[in-house]
Protein backbone atom coordinates (compact mmCIF):
# COMPACT_ATOMS: atom_id res chain seq x y z
CA UNK A 1 0.00 0.00 0.00
CA UNK A 2 1.57 3.78 -1.23
CA UNK A 3 2.62 6.06 1.13
CA UNK A 4 -0.31 7.97 2.77
CA UNK A 5 -3.32 5.02 1.94
CA UNK A 6 -5.10 3.10 3.90
CA UNK A 7 -6.50 -0.34 3.26
CA UNK A 8 -9.74 0.08 1.31
CA UNK A 9 -13.09 -1.44 2.13
CA UNK A 10 -12.29 -4.53 1.00
CA UNK A 11 -13.20 -7.68 2.82
CA UNK A 12 -12.15 -11.19 2.67
CA UNK A 13 -9.18 -13.82 4.00
CA UNK A 14 -5.85 -12.89 4.56
CA UNK A 15 -2.83 -14.19 2.70
CA UNK A 16 -2.69 -18.42 3.34
CA UNK A 17 0.21 -19.17 5.56
CA UNK A 18 3.77 -20.59 4.88
CA UNK A 19 3.16 -23.98 4.91
CA UNK A 20 5.47 -26.13 7.08
CA UNK A 21 8.89 -27.05 7.13
CA UNK A 22 9.81 -30.69 7.63
CA UNK A 23 12.99 -31.64 9.62
CA UNK A 24 15.27 -33.75 8.20
CA UNK A 25 16.12 -36.94 9.41
CA UNK A 26 19.81 -38.27 9.91
CA UNK A 27 19.94 -42.02 9.11
CA UNK A 28 20.51 -44.22 11.80
CA UNK A 29 23.65 -45.71 12.69
CA UNK A 30 24.02 -49.61 12.30
CA UNK A 31 24.05 -51.52 15.38
CA UNK A 32 27.55 -52.63 16.85
CA UNK A 33 30.87 -52.61 14.69
CA UNK A 34 31.33 -53.96 11.55
CA UNK A 35 32.04 -57.41 10.86
CA UNK A 36 34.76 -58.06 8.83
CA UNK A 37 34.73 -61.35 6.77
CA UNK A 38 37.81 -63.85 7.77
CA UNK A 39 40.63 -64.10 5.60
CA UNK A 40 40.91 -67.36 3.70
CA UNK A 41 43.15 -70.14 5.00
CA UNK A 42 46.33 -70.43 2.09
CA UNK A 43 46.25 -74.22 1.15
CA UNK A 44 49.82 -76.10 0.42
CA UNK A 45 50.23 -78.58 -1.57
CA UNK A 46 50.36 -82.30 -0.16
CA UNK A 47 53.94 -84.06 -1.01
CA UNK A 48 54.07 -88.39 0.00
CA UNK A 49 56.77 -88.59 2.85
CA UNK A 50 59.71 -89.81 1.87
CA UNK A 51 59.69 -88.20 -1.88
CA UNK A 52 61.18 -84.53 -2.71
CA UNK A 53 59.21 -82.28 -5.05
CA UNK A 54 60.33 -82.56 -8.58
CA UNK A 55 61.63 -79.40 -9.76
CA UNK A 56 61.25 -78.23 -13.11
CA UNK A 57 64.17 -78.55 -15.73
CA UNK A 58 65.53 -75.54 -16.87
CA UNK A 59 66.31 -74.74 -20.64
CA UNK A 60 69.02 -72.34 -21.67
CA UNK A 61 68.15 -69.43 -22.66
CA UNK A 62 68.00 -68.99 -26.62
CA UNK A 63 70.64 -66.79 -28.35
CA UNK A 64 69.05 -63.03 -29.60
CA UNK A 65 68.78 -63.66 -33.40
CA UNK A 66 70.84 -61.36 -35.70
CA UNK A 67 69.68 -58.52 -37.91
CA UNK A 68 70.20 -59.11 -41.76
CA UNK A 69 73.05 -57.02 -43.22
CA UNK A 70 74.91 -56.72 -39.63
CA UNK A 71 77.34 -58.27 -37.79
CA UNK A 72 76.27 -56.77 -34.53
CA UNK A 73 74.15 -58.69 -31.74
CA UNK A 74 70.84 -56.25 -31.14
CA UNK A 75 70.31 -55.81 -27.91
CA UNK A 76 67.75 -57.57 -26.06
CA UNK A 77 64.62 -55.60 -25.20
CA UNK A 78 63.74 -55.64 -22.13
CA UNK A 79 59.61 -55.84 -21.32
CA UNK A 80 58.94 -53.58 -18.36
CA UNK A 81 57.56 -55.14 -15.34
CA UNK A 82 53.81 -53.92 -14.34
CA UNK A 83 54.42 -51.30 -11.55
CA UNK A 84 53.51 -52.18 -8.03
CA UNK A 85 49.58 -51.34 -7.46
CA UNK A 86 48.64 -50.99 -11.02
CA UNK A 87 46.12 -54.12 -10.34
CA UNK A 88 44.87 -52.22 -7.71
CA UNK A 89 44.29 -48.86 -9.65
CA UNK A 90 42.64 -50.87 -12.41
CA UNK A 91 40.59 -52.60 -10.11
CA UNK A 92 39.46 -49.42 -8.28
CA UNK A 93 38.98 -47.45 -11.90
CA UNK A 94 36.44 -50.17 -12.25
CA UNK A 95 34.83 -50.32 -9.12
CA UNK A 96 34.20 -46.33 -9.77
CA UNK A 97 33.35 -46.88 -13.08
CA UNK A 98 30.58 -49.56 -12.29
CA UNK A 99 29.44 -47.01 -9.43
CA UNK A 100 28.97 -44.23 -11.85
CA UNK A 101 27.19 -46.26 -14.06
CA UNK A 102 25.06 -47.71 -11.42
CA UNK A 103 23.99 -44.49 -9.81
CA UNK A 104 23.30 -42.66 -13.20
CA UNK A 105 21.05 -45.56 -14.09
CA UNK A 106 19.01 -45.52 -10.46
CA UNK A 107 18.86 -41.49 -10.75
CA UNK A 108 17.06 -41.83 -13.99
CA UNK A 109 14.98 -44.74 -13.17
CA UNK A 110 11.34 -44.11 -12.84
CA UNK A 111 11.27 -46.01 -9.19
CA UNK A 112 9.31 -42.93 -7.52
CA UNK A 113 5.72 -41.63 -7.23
CA UNK A 114 5.14 -37.87 -7.81
CA UNK A 115 1.95 -36.21 -7.18
CA UNK A 116 1.65 -33.90 -10.56
CA UNK A 117 2.70 -37.07 -12.62
CA UNK A 118 0.98 -39.61 -14.88
CA UNK A 119 2.89 -42.50 -13.36
CA UNK A 120 6.73 -42.91 -11.89
CA UNK A 121 9.13 -40.54 -12.21
CA UNK A 122 12.80 -40.55 -11.75
CA UNK A 123 15.11 -38.79 -8.78
CA UNK A 124 16.64 -36.96 -10.73
CA UNK A 125 13.69 -35.82 -12.64
CA UNK A 126 11.93 -34.87 -9.41
CA UNK A 127 15.31 -32.63 -7.91
CA UNK A 128 14.69 -30.75 -11.70
CA UNK A 129 10.94 -30.07 -10.98
CA UNK A 130 11.38 -29.43 -7.34
CA UNK A 131 8.96 -26.44 -6.02
CA UNK A 132 10.57 -25.61 -2.37
CA UNK A 133 9.29 -22.25 -2.97
CA UNK A 134 5.43 -23.27 -4.46
CA UNK A 135 3.72 -21.50 -1.20
CA UNK A 136 0.66 -20.37 -3.02
CA UNK A 137 -0.61 -23.05 -4.59
CA UNK A 138 -0.56 -24.85 -7.77
CA UNK A 139 -1.98 -22.67 -10.97
CA UNK A 140 -4.82 -25.48 -12.62
CA UNK A 141 -6.11 -25.17 -15.87
CA UNK A 142 -9.23 -27.34 -17.08
CA UNK A 143 -7.84 -29.76 -19.45
CA UNK A 144 -10.77 -28.79 -22.12
CA UNK A 145 -9.81 -25.21 -21.81
CA UNK A 146 -9.42 -23.06 -25.49
CA UNK A 147 -6.55 -21.29 -26.08
CA UNK A 148 -7.34 -20.64 -29.43
CA UNK A 149 -4.03 -21.52 -30.75
CA UNK A 150 -3.02 -20.37 -33.76
CA UNK A 151 -2.25 -23.77 -35.80
CA UNK A 152 -0.71 -21.67 -38.60
CA UNK A 153 2.37 -20.83 -36.80
CA UNK A 154 2.07 -23.67 -33.84
CA UNK A 155 2.42 -26.72 -35.90
CA UNK A 156 2.35 -30.36 -34.67
CA UNK A 157 6.00 -30.96 -34.73
CA UNK A 158 6.85 -26.78 -33.59
CA UNK A 159 9.07 -26.41 -30.41
CA UNK A 160 10.82 -23.07 -29.26
CA UNK A 161 14.03 -24.70 -28.28
CA UNK A 162 13.57 -24.71 -24.28
CA UNK A 163 11.71 -27.90 -22.27
CA UNK A 164 9.72 -25.39 -20.14
CA UNK A 165 5.94 -27.23 -19.27
CA UNK A 166 4.37 -24.27 -21.66
CA UNK A 167 0.81 -23.73 -21.83
CA UNK A 168 1.59 -22.87 -25.21
CA UNK A 169 4.91 -23.25 -27.08
CA UNK A 170 6.96 -20.63 -28.18
CA UNK A 171 5.81 -18.16 -25.19
CA UNK A 172 6.30 -18.64 -21.29
CA UNK A 173 3.71 -16.26 -18.96
CA UNK A 174 4.79 -15.41 -15.70
CA UNK A 175 2.23 -13.58 -13.59
CA UNK A 176 4.27 -11.23 -10.93
CA UNK A 177 2.38 -9.54 -8.10
CA UNK A 178 4.27 -7.08 -5.61
CA UNK A 179 2.04 -6.71 -1.85
CA UNK A 180 1.59 -3.97 0.47
CA UNK A 181 3.22 -4.11 3.37
CA UNK A 182 0.65 -5.76 4.87
CA UNK A 183 0.90 -8.41 2.43
CA UNK A 184 -2.87 -7.53 1.92
CA UNK A 185 -3.52 -6.13 -1.24
CA UNK A 186 -1.43 -6.55 -4.51
CA UNK A 187 -0.15 -2.91 -5.49
CA UNK A 188 2.16 -4.22 -8.44
CA UNK A 189 0.52 -6.53 -11.21
CA UNK A 190 2.71 -7.35 -13.96
CA UNK A 191 2.52 -10.10 -16.63
CA UNK A 192 6.04 -11.22 -18.36
CA UNK A 193 5.63 -12.48 -21.34
CA UNK A 194 8.59 -14.38 -22.61
CA UNK A 195 8.41 -14.54 -26.30
CA UNK A 196 10.39 -17.67 -26.66
CA UNK A 197 10.36 -18.10 -30.32
CA UNK A 198 10.67 -14.36 -31.49
CA UNK A 199 13.39 -13.53 -28.75
CA UNK A 200 11.42 -10.77 -27.01
CA UNK A 201 9.82 -10.32 -23.88
CA UNK A 202 6.61 -8.05 -23.38
CA UNK A 203 5.44 -7.03 -20.13
CA UNK A 204 1.99 -5.74 -19.54
CA UNK A 205 1.34 -3.58 -16.29
CA UNK A 206 -2.07 -3.90 -14.95
CA UNK A 207 -3.42 -0.78 -12.90
CA UNK A 208 -4.74 -1.68 -9.30
CA UNK A 209 -7.40 0.48 -9.72
CA UNK A 210 -8.81 -1.39 -12.71
CA UNK A 211 -12.38 -2.24 -12.19
CA UNK A 212 -13.41 -5.74 -12.22
CA UNK A 213 -16.12 -6.21 -9.68
CA UNK A 214 -17.45 -9.37 -10.75
CA UNK A 215 -14.14 -10.76 -9.49
CA UNK A 216 -14.15 -9.64 -6.02
CA UNK A 217 -16.19 -8.68 -3.05
CA UNK A 218 -14.17 -5.67 -2.13
CA UNK A 219 -16.81 -2.74 -2.40
CA UNK A 220 -14.16 -1.09 -4.59
CA UNK A 221 -14.11 -3.81 -7.13
CA UNK A 222 -10.48 -2.82 -7.41
CA UNK A 223 -8.37 -5.73 -9.14
CA UNK A 224 -5.74 -5.28 -6.58
CA UNK A 225 -8.35 -7.03 -4.15
CA UNK A 226 -9.04 -9.86 -5.88
CA UNK A 227 -6.28 -11.83 -3.87
CA UNK A 228 -7.60 -11.04 -0.61
CA UNK A 229 -11.10 -10.81 -1.60
CA UNK A 230 -11.74 -12.49 -4.64
CA UNK A 231 -15.21 -14.20 -4.75
CA UNK A 232 -14.44 -17.83 -5.60
CA UNK A 233 -13.93 -19.00 -1.97
CA UNK A 234 -12.96 -22.62 -3.44
CA UNK A 235 -9.61 -21.40 -5.41
CA UNK A 236 -7.11 -20.39 -3.92
CA UNK A 237 -6.07 -16.79 -3.61
CA UNK A 238 -2.89 -17.01 -6.72
CA UNK A 239 -5.51 -19.20 -8.37
CA UNK A 240 -8.41 -16.10 -8.44
CA UNK A 241 -5.80 -13.81 -9.43
CA UNK A 242 -4.91 -15.90 -12.54
CA UNK A 243 -8.45 -16.62 -13.54
CA UNK A 244 -9.03 -13.00 -13.69
CA UNK A 245 -5.86 -12.20 -16.19
CA UNK A 246 -7.00 -15.00 -18.02
CA UNK A 247 -10.28 -14.12 -18.68
CA UNK A 248 -10.39 -10.81 -18.98
CA UNK A 249 -6.99 -10.24 -21.27
CA UNK A 250 -6.60 -13.44 -22.58
CA UNK A 251 -2.97 -14.26 -21.49
CA UNK A 252 -2.74 -17.61 -20.40
CA UNK A 253 -0.75 -17.94 -17.59
CA UNK A 254 2.27 -20.84 -16.78
CA UNK A 255 4.06 -19.22 -13.37
CA UNK A 256 4.06 -16.98 -11.00
CA UNK A 257 6.05 -15.00 -8.67
CA UNK A 258 5.15 -12.71 -5.19
CA UNK A 259 6.73 -10.84 -3.29
CA UNK A 260 6.74 -7.80 -0.44
CA UNK A 261 7.39 -4.11 -0.62
CA UNK A 262 9.91 -5.12 2.26
CA UNK A 263 11.84 -7.92 0.24
CA UNK A 264 12.24 -6.02 -2.56
CA UNK A 265 14.78 -4.45 0.08
CA UNK A 266 16.74 -7.23 0.88
CA UNK A 267 17.12 -8.36 -2.91
CA UNK A 268 18.60 -5.00 -3.96
CA UNK A 269 20.93 -5.09 -1.11
CA UNK A 270 22.16 -8.86 -1.91
CA UNK A 271 22.71 -7.62 -5.61
CA UNK A 272 24.64 -4.56 -4.56
CA UNK A 273 21.88 -1.68 -5.50
CA UNK A 274 20.62 -0.58 -8.27
CA UNK A 275 22.21 2.16 -10.38
CA UNK A 276 20.25 4.98 -11.10
CA UNK A 277 19.22 8.60 -12.27
CA UNK A 278 17.31 10.76 -9.91
CA UNK A 279 16.00 13.77 -12.25
CA UNK A 280 14.57 15.90 -8.96
CA UNK A 281 14.99 14.67 -5.25
CA UNK A 282 11.92 12.53 -3.54
CA UNK A 283 10.86 13.06 -0.62
CA UNK A 284 8.97 9.84 0.19
CA UNK A 285 8.92 10.97 4.02
CA UNK A 286 10.53 13.81 5.85
CA UNK A 287 13.25 11.64 6.98
CA UNK A 288 13.38 9.34 4.01
CA UNK A 289 15.00 11.54 0.50
CA UNK A 290 16.71 10.03 -2.10
CA UNK A 291 19.03 13.10 -3.64
CA UNK A 292 18.84 13.76 -7.31
CA UNK A 293 21.65 13.12 -9.66
CA UNK A 294 23.35 9.42 -10.58
CA UNK A 295 23.49 7.29 -7.70
CA UNK A 296 23.16 3.67 -6.46
CA UNK A 297 19.60 2.79 -4.73
CA UNK A 298 20.29 0.89 -1.63
CA UNK A 299 17.38 -1.76 -0.50
CA UNK A 300 15.50 0.83 1.07
CA UNK A 301 15.47 3.43 -1.38
CA UNK A 302 14.50 1.07 -3.91
CA UNK A 303 11.39 0.60 -1.76
CA UNK A 304 10.57 4.55 -1.54
CA UNK A 305 11.14 4.84 -5.35
CA UNK A 306 8.58 2.51 -6.63
CA UNK A 307 6.20 3.09 -3.96
CA UNK A 308 6.55 6.85 -3.85
CA UNK A 309 2.92 8.52 -5.49
CA UNK A 310 2.29 11.46 -3.79
CA UNK A 311 3.52 14.50 -5.89
CA UNK A 312 3.22 12.76 -9.25
CA UNK A 313 0.27 14.53 -11.53
CA UNK A 314 -1.26 11.10 -12.41
CA UNK A 315 -1.36 9.57 -8.95
CA UNK A 316 -1.18 5.90 -9.58
CA UNK A 317 -0.40 5.96 -13.44
CA UNK A 318 2.52 8.17 -12.73
CA UNK A 319 4.09 5.62 -10.21
CA UNK A 320 3.52 2.74 -12.51
CA UNK A 321 5.18 4.90 -15.01
CA UNK A 322 8.26 5.60 -12.44
CA UNK A 323 8.66 1.95 -11.92
CA UNK A 324 9.48 1.52 -15.56
CA UNK A 325 12.36 3.55 -15.17
CA UNK A 326 13.26 0.96 -11.92
CA UNK A 327 12.71 -1.93 -14.41
CA UNK A 328 15.21 -0.57 -16.80
CA UNK A 329 17.83 0.13 -13.99
CA UNK A 330 17.11 -3.02 -12.81
CA UNK A 331 17.67 -4.84 -16.20
CA UNK A 332 20.98 -2.89 -16.36
CA UNK A 333 22.26 -3.86 -13.53
CA UNK A 334 21.53 -7.79 -14.48
CA UNK A 335 23.09 -7.45 -17.40
CA UNK A 336 26.29 -5.99 -16.00
CA UNK A 337 26.53 -8.94 -13.26
CA UNK A 338 26.54 -10.94 -16.36
CA UNK A 339 29.25 -9.35 -18.36
CA UNK A 340 31.34 -8.41 -15.62
CA UNK A 341 31.31 -11.07 -13.46
CA UNK A 342 29.75 -13.70 -15.42
CA UNK A 343 26.28 -16.32 -15.14
CA UNK A 344 27.70 -17.91 -12.50
CA UNK A 345 27.42 -14.96 -10.06
CA UNK A 346 23.96 -14.48 -11.44
CA UNK A 347 22.81 -17.84 -10.92
CA UNK A 348 24.95 -17.46 -7.10
CA UNK A 349 22.30 -14.52 -6.27
CA UNK A 350 19.17 -16.26 -7.94
CA UNK A 351 20.49 -19.16 -5.12
CA UNK A 352 20.53 -16.75 -2.05
CA UNK A 353 17.32 -15.20 -3.14
CA UNK A 354 15.59 -18.81 -3.67
CA UNK A 355 17.32 -19.88 -0.35
CA UNK A 356 16.00 -17.25 1.56
CA UNK A 357 12.83 -16.94 0.53
CA UNK A 358 12.50 -13.41 -0.54
CA UNK A 359 9.83 -15.01 -3.07
CA UNK A 360 7.22 -17.41 -3.69
CA UNK A 361 7.08 -18.91 -6.90
CA UNK A 362 6.00 -22.02 -8.17
CA UNK A 363 8.97 -22.08 -10.69
CA UNK A 364 11.40 -24.83 -10.42
CA UNK A 365 15.07 -24.70 -10.13
CA UNK A 366 15.34 -26.15 -13.60
CA UNK A 367 12.89 -23.40 -14.91
CA UNK A 368 14.25 -20.69 -13.23
CA UNK A 369 17.56 -21.71 -15.16
CA UNK A 370 16.38 -21.64 -18.41
CA UNK A 371 14.25 -18.63 -17.93
CA UNK A 372 17.45 -16.83 -16.67
CA UNK A 373 19.68 -17.75 -19.35
CA UNK A 374 16.86 -16.88 -22.27
CA UNK A 375 16.94 -13.54 -20.10
CA UNK A 376 20.15 -12.48 -20.39
CA UNK A 377 20.31 -12.94 -24.26
CA UNK A 378 17.94 -9.69 -24.61
CA UNK A 379 18.57 -6.62 -25.44
CA UNK A 380 17.27 -3.24 -24.07
CA UNK A 381 15.24 -2.95 -27.14
CA UNK A 382 13.98 -6.57 -26.97
CA UNK A 383 11.64 -5.63 -24.35
CA UNK A 384 8.32 -3.95 -24.69
CA UNK A 385 6.53 -2.32 -21.79
CA UNK A 386 2.48 -1.66 -22.10
CA UNK A 387 -0.17 -0.61 -19.68
CA UNK A 388 -3.97 -1.63 -20.18
CA UNK A 389 -5.73 1.35 -21.72
CA UNK A 390 -8.23 2.93 -20.23
CA UNK A 391 -9.21 6.44 -17.20
CA UNK A 392 -10.42 7.19 -14.19
CA UNK A 393 -13.42 6.93 -13.26
CA UNK A 394 -16.57 6.85 -10.27
CA UNK A 395 -17.79 3.62 -9.26
CA UNK A 396 -21.05 3.04 -7.65
CA UNK A 397 -20.78 0.51 -5.34
CA UNK A 398 -23.26 -1.50 -4.02
CA UNK A 399 -22.40 -0.55 -0.24
CA UNK A 400 -24.08 3.10 -1.60
CA UNK A 401 -20.59 4.75 -1.96
CA UNK A 402 -18.58 5.49 -5.01
CA UNK A 403 -14.54 4.72 -5.55
CA UNK A 404 -12.41 6.31 -7.81
CA UNK A 405 -11.09 3.17 -10.31
CA UNK A 406 -9.51 3.07 -13.35
CA UNK A 407 -12.08 1.96 -16.53
CA UNK A 408 -10.77 -0.04 -19.26
CA UNK A 409 -11.15 0.66 -22.50
CA UNK A 410 -12.24 -2.89 -23.70
CA UNK A 411 -11.39 -2.34 -27.36
CA UNK A 412 -7.85 -0.72 -27.17
CA UNK A 413 -7.40 -3.23 -24.92
CA UNK A 414 -7.93 -6.04 -27.37
CA UNK A 415 -6.16 -4.72 -30.09
CA UNK A 416 -2.81 -4.37 -27.95
CA UNK A 417 -3.34 -7.51 -26.38
CA UNK A 418 -3.83 -9.36 -30.15
CA UNK A 419 -0.67 -7.02 -31.43
CA UNK A 420 1.78 -7.68 -28.72
CA UNK A 421 0.77 -10.38 -26.34
CA UNK A 422 -1.16 -13.21 -28.16
CA UNK A 423 1.82 -14.18 -31.06
CA UNK A 424 0.65 -17.95 -31.42
CA UNK A 425 -3.19 -17.76 -30.79
CA UNK A 426 -5.72 -16.30 -33.01
CA UNK A 427 -6.83 -12.52 -32.48
CA UNK A 428 -9.50 -12.08 -29.56
CA UNK A 429 -12.72 -11.05 -30.45
CA UNK A 430 -15.68 -8.70 -27.90
CA UNK A 431 -17.17 -11.53 -26.52
CA UNK A 432 -13.81 -13.83 -25.31
CA UNK A 433 -13.28 -11.40 -22.93
CA UNK A 434 -14.91 -10.73 -19.64
CA UNK A 435 -14.13 -7.07 -19.53
CA UNK A 436 -16.88 -4.47 -18.23
CA UNK A 437 -15.99 -0.98 -19.00
CA UNK A 438 -17.71 1.71 -16.88
CA UNK A 439 -17.83 4.39 -19.26
CA UNK A 440 -17.93 4.29 -22.88
CA UNK A 441 -17.86 7.91 -23.73
CA UNK A 442 -14.84 8.34 -23.46
CA UNK A 443 -13.15 11.75 -22.19
CA UNK A 444 -9.25 10.92 -21.73
CA UNK A 445 -7.77 8.45 -24.78
CA UNK A 446 -3.76 9.24 -23.80
CA UNK A 447 -3.23 5.71 -21.89
CA UNK A 448 -4.62 3.89 -25.38
CA UNK A 449 -1.04 3.44 -25.86
CA UNK A 450 1.68 3.33 -23.88
CA UNK A 451 4.07 1.09 -25.21
CA UNK A 452 7.74 1.63 -24.83
CA UNK A 453 11.18 -0.46 -24.88
CA UNK A 454 13.25 0.03 -22.31
CA UNK A 455 15.76 1.99 -24.38
CA UNK A 456 13.17 4.68 -24.84
CA UNK A 457 12.75 4.35 -21.28
CA UNK A 458 15.45 4.72 -19.99
CA UNK A 459 16.12 8.16 -22.88
CA UNK A 460 12.97 9.81 -20.99
CA UNK A 461 12.20 11.77 -17.82
CA UNK A 462 10.10 11.45 -14.84
CA UNK A 463 6.55 11.41 -14.65
CA UNK A 464 5.14 14.89 -14.25
CA UNK A 465 4.69 16.52 -10.95
CA UNK A 466 1.99 18.65 -9.50
CA UNK A 467 3.69 21.42 -7.80
CA UNK A 468 0.47 21.47 -5.02
CA UNK A 469 1.72 18.46 -3.42
CA UNK A 470 5.39 19.60 -3.13
CA UNK A 471 6.47 19.17 0.10
CA UNK A 472 6.55 22.68 2.09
Amino acid sequence: MAENETRDGSTGGSAPKPLRKLTRISPQQPQGGEVKPKPLRKLEPQIPEGRQPVQPERRPAPEPKKSKGSGKRQRAVQQPSAPKGADFLVKFTSIIATLIIVTGMTLNMPILRYADADSNISIMRMVKEWQPLNKEGDIKHDSNTDFHINSDIVIKDYTDGLDLPQLIEGQYSILLLGFDEEEYNTDVMWVLEFDIGHGKLNILQIPRDCCLPDYTNSPTGKFNSIYSSGKNYNLTPIQKVVNAVEENFGIPIDAYITTACFDIVDIVDLIGGIPITIDNEIMYEADKIIPEGDITLTGEQAEWFIRFRREWMEGDIGRMQNQRRFMVAAMNKLQSIVQDEGRIKLYGYLKQIYDRELLYTNLSLQDIGMVADFASTLSMDDVLVNMVPGEGARYPAPDGQEYDVYSVHKQATLDMLNQYYRPYQNNMKNTDSTIQELITDYVYEAYDDTGATLDEIEEGTEPERNPAKAPR
